[in-house]
């Protein structure tokens, strides 16, 4: 054999073991990186915005802001607290990267998700479930008795205002998004809402708590539709928590613990219900100088549900009526669950796993 092909193997050698080398260590950083992020140690924000609403249905926010739980488990991460008073709002901020992750309904997410075509959000865990329905004034018995009348709905197109509009349909009644049809339909903030039925200016309204109980209790208002008597198990998913997939991505370690500090949110709401009582309306106080009357307050959290289960199945069915009404094109909703990281922490915490199947 010459002298040059042999000079020629020793090169091909040579870099075979180089090539493999360079493999083997790319193999070992993948790995570093799998492991340091199922184990906690994966890249952490040195901040993290997270929005919510002054709405008892954001109990775990509230709680887990008042009492600190959310910085206690984000360590070194510096939490910045936003507000909002409404899904959109919140969806808008989330994909103009204003904030990070959010508390929010079912319908914002669906349509945030819509709108970017998938690539905006992930919802990665449950908080709230019920506390929704339709108030009338006495005299209204049936769905029948609703023709000609004015029912208010917090916004176009929010989680409320597809519910009644979805549930008019199918009790044969049309409302078009003008106002229009069988039954007068009038988006509104809440409190325009509950001061509206005080005066009489308005019919009913299919609202979420504390709302729901206000109208009830302060205005005599008599329930028509508990809303959570339409779904399975009594079960449907009225907030929960999403955050961006850049900062998911980017921050997988902070996600992580906050979502920590969302499970020990949800844990002390259960573990101590009036000291959690006291905590949200002491932080909705704080963010409005109007806290819930103490009836209220009771009234509320009664009719509530706190829970890390998604009730993913409430998601796909929502998003349905939300097209049968004509609010929503036709949309894939396939991915826009991540809840491996919740179901790790919760099965380190021996509690039982959630599911994001639409059955």
């Amino acid at each position: 054999m010459s002298s040059r092909t042999l000079r020629a193997l020793a090169l091909a050698s040579a870099a075979l073991v180089a090539t493999t080398a360079l493999a083997a260590c790319g193999s070992k950083e993948e790995e570093k990186t799998a492991a340091e992020a199922a184990s906690g140690n994966a890249a952490e924000a040195p901040a993290i915005k997270l929005g919510y609403f002054p709405n008892i249905t954001h109990a775990p926010a509230l709680v887990g802001v008042n009492k600190g739980i959310f910085a206690e488990k984000l360590g070194s991460t510096k939490l910045e607290a936003t507000t909002f008073n409404a899904g959109p709002a919140a969806i808008e901020a989330l994909l103009s990267g204003a904030i990070d992750a959010t508390y929010i309904g079912p319908n914002p997410a669906i349509n945030g998700w819509s709108k970017s075509k998938g690539t905006a959000l992930k919802i990665i865990a449950g908080s709230t479930s019920g506390g929704a329905g339709l108030v009338v004034k006495e005299g209204i018995n049936t769905p029948a008795d609703l023709k000609g009348k004015k029912i208010a709905t917090p916004q176009l197109g929010n989680t409320q205002d597809v519910a009644l509009r979805a549930w008019l349909k199918s009790n044969g009644l049309n409302a078009d998004t003008s106002g229009g049809g069988d039954v007068s339909v009038l988006p509104q903030d809440n409190a325009t809402a509950v001061q509206a039925f005080a005066q009489g200016s308005i019919d009913g309204a299919w609202v979420p708590e504390p709302n729901f109980s206000k109208l009830v209790l302060e205005s005599k208002g008599k329930v028509l539709v508990d809303e959570k008597t339409l779904w399975p198990s009594q079960e449907f998913v009225t907030t929960h928590l999403i955050v961006s997939q850049k900062f998911l991505k980017e921050y997988p370690g902070t996600v992580k613990k906050l979502l920590q500090g969302h499970i020990a949110a949800v844990k002390y709401i259960k573990d101590d219900n009036a000291g959690a009582q006291k905590a949200a309306n002491a932080q909705i106080e704080a963010l409005t100088s109007k806290p819930l009357k103490e009836e209220i307050l009771t009234a509320a959290f009664a009719n509530l549900k706190f829970t890390y289960d998604p009730i993913a199945s409430s998601l796909f069915t929502s998003a349905k009526h939300a097209e049968e009404v004509g609010l929503l094109d036709p949309v894939d909703l396939k991915g826009i669950y991540d809840i491996t990281l919740l179901n790790e922490l919760l099965k380190a915490d021996g509690q039982a796993e959630v599911s994001d199947s639409a059955a």
